[in-house]
């Protein structure tokens, strides 16, 4: 399992702990951001491929800020692939 604790850029959250197995993701944690919306965010990311994910979220805005919590799970994601990958 590849694991990555990821500090986002730009968004309330202040953490983004990520595990991945064979390309699947099997944990996200949000540390900070909207509770609710990052707990529910992570609820659906659990199970599904990382780079499908990345390709979902990597360009969801907050409030015109060119970024989001999403977008910055997408940059958590590519990160744990490319340490999993070496």
């Amino acid at each position: 399992m590849t694991s990555v604790s990821y500090i986002p850029q730009g968004v309330c959250s202040r953490r983004i702990d990520v595990d991945i197995e064979d390309g699947i993701v099997k944990n996200v944690k949000f540390l900070g951001g909207c509770n609710g919306n990052t707990q529910g965010v992570a609820k659906l990311a659990v199970g599904r491929k990382a780079e499908e994910l990345i390709e979902l979220l990597k360009d969801t805005d907050c409030n015109g800020r060119g970024t989001s919590c999403p977008a910055q799970l997408a940059k958590a994601l590519k990160e744990a692939l490319e340490k999993e990958n070496g």
